[in-house]
């Protein structure tokens, strides 16, 4: 495996890991309060990181050089995750974690065929075969 190869799968694999502990905390933190309130609260920890990151890097700079295409998808990424996770913590304070979670992962069905239809990824067997197993997989833990 190339080197890029295998740093994409380090920070994939971290990614569902923090994921998955993502679901477990945020389950046993809404208990007692509203979920909006939880998301505000996990949000503003977010923000922090990732500007302090920002800011340890060096790269603050950079952001008068971005363009504005790039502002206005960035800005709506963030609208989407803001209504992502607003949408998740409703759905797991009434739900069971094991039951939201495989729902919301689902999402990766949505990411393939959206990758073939805005940014014109092939589409192929492969990813016919894997979309299909995943929405079966979901099915299976949710019914």
């Amino acid at each position: 495996m190339e080197s890029n190869t295998i740093a994409w799968w380090i920070y994939a694999l971290l990614s569902a890991g923090f994921a998955a502990l993502t679901t477990i905390f945020a389950k046993i933190g809404i208990e007692n309060i509203n979920s909006n309130l939880a998301t505000a609260i996990r949000t503003v920890v977010i923000l922090v990181i990732a500007w302090g990151i920002v800011f340890f890097q060096g790269n603050v700079v950079n952001i008068l050089a971005i363009s504005q295409k790039t502002m206005i998808f960035l800005l709506l990424s963030g609208l989407s995750t803001g209504l992502s996770w607003i949408f998740y913590f409703q759905a797991l304070q009434t739900g069971k974690a094991s039951l939201v979670a495989p729902i919301d992962k689902s999402s990766l069905v949505l990411v393939l065929l959206f990758s073939v239809i805005f940014l014109g990824e092939p589409l192929n067997l492969k990813i016919i075969l894997g979309s299909s197993l995943v929405v079966v997989g979901t099915l299976v833990l949710i019914l």
